[in-house]
């Protein structure tokens, strides 16, 4: 127990040599960056379904995992809504365990060694990213990128939320939305006619018959292996690899990087469909009845490589009317706020957010509504007004029940289409319901007593139904890690918050 695990031993060396006046604030976040990933582990031990799991028996000292093995793993009850770090220990039959990575290791599991690699990462870039916080002002930011770098703790239930691999403490400084650093963003020159465009590509990206494509530092120094030219600055926001040109668009980079489960790039079907798709959505915004924005995507570009592409797109910005008070923030800097702590806010936030969700799945599009993608609009008091989404790449797109509602039907291919109903519902409730909405609530009371009244005046549509009275879905995140063999979503059902 306690023990320095040698990843953040590593860390803190690094940090010595480049940053050494956060080396006290890092070693007194390590326990609580320990814990708030062993939480999300344990979530995944006590919920997913782990083939090396054969039982699990709640009872009033918590939770008893049954491993196929014979063993047993000891744990509190666990709430798979919970965004606390409330998991402290496990132990693994008589031993107990503080560091996640360490009881991964000892699970002795497949694939289980390179996981805990991750964990280990996880804790200690965690630790790093909360221990170069400054006081929060009381004033809520102006800017879309200060909202976006509220965000400390990456993705609320995934056991990997600040696992950068390949990333140095350096480059986790320098690039890092938490870190709040400006980033100078490099292009590449490429012949037009050697490219893929799609929507407009701006003058100030051209220089004659070559396109200047925007390339993130860490891409060009790991992937791309050279150096760039015409820089320009921008904020990089919480997925790291889409960064805010102030004044200006939001600039989706490819980064070839694991962030928290996949390997990042933008493939040349995305820069092809991206057109289709952002026209698409404006389709779906005018049928919102003022409830939901969609930002455009202004322009893509890629050289025939996931490696060398870029996408353009509008702020969400654009929607807020600032003049009136108003701002827009990721779904996922609510809990930044004090706002989710009132019950009433958050029926109403959860009306607005299901009330948009499902009227779009009964139209025939799923949106993957995390806590990333999905925006609020507020008024000047906090209020939700509105909401915008932003990245169509992986929705769902039922043609069937588009064509129903006389909606054409886009051109579009691939896993984005599927008349699969349950595909259609796992999109959404899984990003939506299980995501961002569980992780602005916090906990399963929290988030029952927010559906119990926000679904009371909502159409009893059947995918209504569907979500009140069958479990809920979500990715199973730690399983995916320890599959690696097999590609696109693995699902698990949580416990109903609703009961």
């Amino acid at each position: 127990m306690h023990r320095p695990h040698p990843a953040e031993a590593e860390v803190a060396d690094e940090l010595a040599a480049v940053r050494p006046g956060l080396l006290s604030r890092y070693a007194a976040e390590l326990p609580g960056a320990r814990a708030a990933v062993l939480t999300r582990l344990w979530r995944a031990l006590a919920h997913e379904p782990l083939p090396w799991i054969t039982g699990r028996e709640p009872g009033r000292e918590g939770l008893v995992v049954r491993l196929g093995d014979g063993r047993r793993l000891h744990g509190p009850a666990a709430d798979p809504y919970a965004t606390a770090a409330y998991v402290t220990e496990v132990r693994l039959e008589e031993v107990a365990y503080d560091h996640p990575a360490r009881l991964m290791t000892d699970l002795a599991v497949p694939h289980g060694i390179d996981f805990a690699a991750e964990l280990a990462h996880s804790v200690a870039s965690t630790a790093l990213s909360r221990a170069g916080q400054p006081d929060r002002p009381k004033e809520w930011p102006e800017t879309d990128w200060e909202w976006e770098q509220r965000v400390v703790d990456g993705h609320p239930y995934h056991p990997g939320c600040r696992s950068r691999p390949g990333f140095s403490v350096a480059e986790q400084l320098a690039y890092g939305p938490e870190h709040r650093p400006v980033v100078e963003l490099g292009t590449v020159p490429v012949r037009a006619a050697e490219c893929l465009v799609t929507g407009v590509w701006p003058d100030e990206l051209r220089d004659g018959e070559r396109l200047l494509l925007p390339v993130h530092p860490w891409q060009a120094a790991h992937v791309l292996k050279r150096s760039c030219e015409n820089g320009f600055p921008a904020r990089p926001l919480m997925s790291l690899r889409t960064l805010a040109v102030p004044g200006g668009p939001h600039v989706k980079t490819a980064l070839s990087a694991r962030l928290t489960s996949s390997v990042r790039d933008i493939s040349v079907y995305s820069v092809g469909a991206s057109a289709t798709l952002s026209s698409f959505g404006q389709t779906l915004a005018a049928r919102s009845e003022g409830l939901l924005h969609v930002t455009r995507t202004l322009g893509a570009a890629g050289a025939d490589s996931p490696d060398l592409a870029a996408v353009l797109r509008e702020s969400p910005q654009t929607y807020a009317a600032t003049d009136r008070g108003e701002r827009v923030l990721p779904v996922a800097a609510l809990a930044t706020t004090a706002l989710p702590r009132s019950p009433s806010w958050l029926a109403e936030f959860t009306r607005l957010a299901l009330t948009v969700g499902l009227r779009l799945l009964e139209l025939g599009v799923a949106l993957e509504a995390h806590g990333q993608n999905l925006l609020v609009v507020l008024d000047r008091t906090g209020a939700p007004l509105r909401l915008v989404y932003r990245d169509l790449a992986d929705i769902r797109v039922s043609p069937a029940r588009l064509a129903r509602h006389g909606v054409p039907v886009p051109g579009l291919t691939g896993r984005i289409v599927t008349d699969d109903e349950t595909t259609l519902r796992r999109k959404l409730f899984g990003s939506l319901v299980a995501g961002a909405l569980a992780g602005t609530a916090g906990s399963a009371q929290a988030l029952g007593a927010a559906l119990e009244t926000a679904v009371r005046d909502l159409p009893r549509t059947p995918d209504l139904v569907a979500l009140l009275e069958q479990p809920l879905p979500a990715k199973a995140l730690t399983l995916m890690r320890l599959s690696p063999g097999t590609p696109g979503d693995q699902w698990t059902r949580l416990p109903h918050p609703l009961g």
